[in-house]
Order: structure tokens, then C-alpha cells, then sequence
């Protein structure tokens, strides 16, 4: 289907979906245990989150894989349970999806640093990414979302497996950025919002954007997609942003936005030339619906 995602996004916005974490936790995930497991062990509990963001209009389902490589997998004993864990996510979103919806095989951070912060190579970085996308590619993922990156290297790695392993599927790239006191983007790395999109873009990343983002309200999450659209030229831009910026109330997050401040915001990201609307922490199928219905109203 990438001709088919990928030609839809100049006749019409795309609407991808919103939070995992949270959706789990709601229904009786322990902190700190691996989400992933549901997709074996519970996948009608994933199949209703995926069903659910469908019904609230979603065009794009995200595979409950973020922490899916081998080393992250490994924190929680099932280093060796890459491919049945990622294979069955995508299929499980496959599911919910249907034929009209396109499933985005979710990658996020391996967990560690590159050197020569960290002990891990490039090389061997690679084989773990090529592991996890094989596996959600041959589950029935469409594309390969790289996510809440903050290191263009790891990013830029993310995108080499997928092309090597998987050529004719598009990759998407989006960092976390923050915002410093000076009032510049950046990623936990230091790294601009240009040099980071155009590291992206030219590694092979198809589309382009952010998610999350450390404190971001949502009037930042407009600046920051125009910077991104400026630095992305022709390639496409996607934004996830959080519900409004986190506080802390009675030990746990909070995320305050409502679904028609979601809405309101996603207008003002197309107006910035955003193709894809979605959501993050703090996001629920309510907040997705507003958005969805919200970008119906543009066509072009």
C-alpha cells in the first residue's frame, strides 16, 4: 500500500492515532510490565484499542511495538521474542485496520546509546532494527514508523534496516523535541530541528515530523511544525502531538487538553502544512475522533 499512503497524502490530510500506554494501563496493565506481551496473550485487548481509534476516524494504526527490539526486549527477560512479539502486533492491527486502513509498524528507541556514548555500534544496531521490522513487516505493516527519536544517528539507522530488509515499504521518522530556555527546538541530544529532519529525509524517511515532546503546550507544537515543514521541503510532515503540556497531580501526569483543543490545534497544524494529524501521551479515541472530524473538513 505505500503508493496508496503516499499519493492519499496529497489529495487529503491523514489522521494517524494516539496514545498505547495509556489505553493499556486502563485496562489493568501493571506499571512497568511489557505492553507487548498483550499482543499474545491478550490481543482482543489490543485489537479494541486499535478498534476503537478506528472508529474515531483514524486512517493510520500504530502496532503496540515501541520497546520491540531484542536489548529493549531483554529488560524484561524476552530478548528472544522478537519476531513472534512483533509479528503478532501487526497482525493484530492488520485486523483492526481492515483494507482501508494502512498499519504503521511502530519502532521506537533500542533503549541504550550509540557509541561513543554508549557500548552499542551501529552495526549491531542495525541487525536489532532489521530483526524488529522484518518481523511487523511480515505481520502486515505497511510502513515503518521510527519514533520518538532523539539521536539522528539511531534515527538514520532505523531507516537503513527498513530499506534493507524491507525496500518497498516507506519509512517514517519523528523526533522528541523540546524546547530550551531560549526558545529553540531541540532533541534531548541537542540536535536543531533542520539538521535533524534533513538527516531523516536523507537517509530515505519518506515523511518526516514529531511526537511527544518534553513539555510542549500546543501553541509550541504549531511553531515546531512549521520549523518542520520549512526544513522538510517536499517530503511530507507528520505531528503527534501530546495532550497540551504534562503536570504533575497526586503523583501522576496529567494531560489537560481537551478533545476541541486537540481539534483546534490540528487545523492550525494543516494551516502550517502538516499532511498527518495524530496523538500522543495523553491521548485517548475521544481526542482522536475531534481530530479526525476536524481534518475531514480539508480535502486538499
Amino acid at each position: 500500500m505505500q503508493t496508496d499512503l503516499l499519493s492519499n497524502l496529497t489529495a487529503r490530510p491523514l489522521c494517524c492515532d494516539g496514545a498505547m500506554g495509556t489505553q493499556l494501563l486502563a485496562r489493568g496493565l501493571a506499571g512497568g510490565a511489557c505492553g507487548m506481551l498483550w499482543n499474545v496473550d491478550r490481543p482482543a485487548d489490543i485489537r479494541a484499542i486499535h478498534a476503537a481509534y478506528r472508529r474515531a476516524g483514524c486512517d493510520l494504526i500504530t502496532t503496540n511495538s515501541f520497546g520491540g527490539s531484542a536489548f529493549a526486549l531483554a529488560r524484561h527477560g524476552l530478548g528472544d521474542r522478537v519476531d513472534d512479539l512483533n509479528r503478532a502486533a501487526a497482525q493484530v492491527a492488520r485486523q483492526a485496520a481492515g483494507e482501508t486502513g494502512w498499519v504503521l509498524g511502530d519502532v521506537g528507541p533500542f533503549g541504550d546509546f550509540l557509541e561513543p556514548l554508549g557500548d552499542t555500534t551501529a552495526d549491531e544496531l542495525l541487525d536489532l532494527f532489521r530483526a524488529q521490522i522484518g518481523a511487523l513487516v511480515a505481520g502486515g505493516a505497511d510502513a515503518i514508523l521510527v519514533e520518538t527519536m532523539s539521536d539522528p544517528a539511531e534515527a538514520i539507522v532505523g531507516v537503513e534496516a527498513a530499506r534493507s530488509c524491507c525496500p518497498d515499504v516507506p519509512v517514517i521518522v519523528t523526533y522528541a523535541f523540546q524546547k530550551t530556555a531560549a526558545g529553540e527546538f531541540c532533541t534531548m541530544m541537542g540536535t536543531g530541528v533542520r539538521e535533524a529532519i534533513h538527516r531523516a529525509i536523507d537517509a530515505g524517511a519518506r515523511i518526516a515530523g514529531a511526537n511527544c515532546g518534553t513539555s510542549l503546550d500546543l501553541e509550541d507544537y504549531v511553531e515546531l511544525a512549521r520549523q518542520i515543514v520549512g526544513a522538510a521541503g517536499g517530503t511530507p510532515v507528520i505531528i503527534q502531538p501530546n495532550a497540551g503540556s504534562p503536570r504533575m497531580e497526586g503523583g501522576r501526569t496529567v494531560y489537560s487538553a481537551t478533545p476541541e483543543e486537540m481539534a483546534a490545534a490540528a487545523l492550525r497544524l494543516l494551516d502550517a502544512g502538516v499532511r498527518i494529524v495524530g496523538g500522543c501521551c495523553g491521548t485517548t479515541p475521544d481526542h482522536l475522533a475531534a481530530i479526525g472530524s476536524a481534518l475531514k473538513t480539508r480535502t486538499t
